[in-house]
């Protein structure tokens, strides 16, 4: 299958190609949706690639930023998917995999979140992600768009040594980088209303994620759906002290810890519940929390 693959060269995108590649798909990455600035020029770009199929991965993130700079996370998220719709829509692609996010349902107050929970995002980038789901269901409704939106959780992991998350706003890279540069792990908060005062989050490997992406795009071939949502996590949930404490026993050696303010726009608690896309999709993550920490310090030493 010939598939678009928007944003395929950053880090969770590079991985999903090379998965497609393995999988015997014919993956073209595209990594500035800006760059075709007309819905016309995406068209052209169907039609001279035979595209099939599209994974949407290219958006901004960063709960932080967002809130600093609201308007530009709405118009970069909304309006490229925007664009995309419009010609895929005339192009006649029908089936699409977007890239969604747990930031979508807020504060979940300690249990389990299935894809049920009624979304309600505290920042801008969670609500631009909402925004874009909608655009998907009104899609699916209005011309027979077949979509999955993938509401990921945290991301960390390498499956390939020169592919490495250098995000500065992920705790697993920004705590790497930090020891890297002899400086202290930051926390952003000690008194959550959780066991040891920490946010607590789930963490999926980028290789468990890119295989969803593989499952999502073989279920719209095989089934006729207008927009299905899945939560893509492991439902085990690990604290920032924990994974403070992984880094530790992984590069075996000491370094601080500084304990700064909460972050504007953050939840205490963040697990998804697996059983929708276990039962649909066949999907189950595979690797566990300590081999996404050894994996990011096997490829950050490359």
């Amino acid at each position: 299958m010939k598939i678009l693959v928007t944003g395929g060269s950053g880090y969770v995108g590079s991985h999903v190609v090379r998965q497609l590649k393995a999988a015997g798909h014919e993956p073209l990455a595209l990594d500035d949706l800006a760059s075709y600035s007309t819905p016309a020029r995406l068209v052209e770009l169907f039609r001279e690639h035979s595209i099939e199929s599209v994974i949407h991965l290219e958006a901004r993130d960063g709960i932080a930023e967002s809130i600093d700079l609201p308007e530009s996370f709405y118009h970069q998220n909304i309006s490229s998917l925007a664009n995309l719709l419009l010609a895929m829509r005339e192009a006649g692609v029908l089936k699409l995999v977007f890239a969604s996010s747990a930031a979508v349902y807020g504060s979940t107050e300690n249990a389990l979140v299935s894809e049920d929970f009624t979304p309600n995002p505290i920042n801008p980038y969670g609500k631009s992600k909402l925004v874009c789901e909608w655009m998907l269901a009104d899609a699916s409704k209005a011309w027979g768009l077949r979509a999955v939106s993938l509401r990921q959780f945290n991301v960390a992991g390498s499956g390939f040594d020169d592919l490495v998350d250098t995000s500065s706003t992920n705790l697993i890279p920004s705590a790497f980088s930090a020891v890297k540069d002899n400086k202290a792990i930051q926390v952003f908060g000690s008194d959550w209303p959780t066991d040891d005062g920490t946010c607590i989050r789930d963490y999926v490997h980028v290789m468990d994620l890119a295989d969803a992406y593989i499952a999502s795009l073989n279920y719209l071939n095989a089934e006729v759906r207008e927009h299905d949502v899945f939560n893509v996590g492991t439902a085990r949930a690990a604290s920032v002290f924990a994974v403070v404490d992984t880094i530790h026993k992984v590069i075996g050696r000491d370094f601080e810890v500084d304990l700064v303010e909460r972050r504007v726009g953050d939840v205490a608690f963040l697990c998804a519940d697996v059983s929708r896309i276990e039962k649909t999709l066949g999907w189950k993550a595979k690797r566990d929390f300590k081999e996404m920490v050894s994996s990011h310090y096997r490829a950050s030493l490359n």
